[in-house]
């Protein structure tokens, strides 16, 4: 199997007694970090599909005035 040319490189700069960045990397790039997790059944149904589908707005109900009940 051939070798790939980072590799060549990593090599080269080990013979020239300069560091391999591959020791620069930490032990956290080798892990994957995300937790994957598909959606239940009842999260699919539960979803919401456009921003404004639950919103009072479209609706004529409310006149936006603010009642404010001040103690004497």
């Amino acid at each position: 199997m051939s070798k790939s040319n980072a590799w060549k490189k990593r090599r080269k700069l080990e013979r020239e007694d300069r560091r391999n960045p591959g020791l620069n990397r930490s032990e956290f790039a080798l892990m994957d970090l995300r937790t994957r997790k598909t959606k239940t059944k009842k999260d699919k149904l539960n979803q919401q599909k456009h921003k404004d589908r639950l919103s009072d707005r479209h609706y004529d109900h409310d006149n936006g005035l603010l009642y404010l009940m001040l103690p004497y």
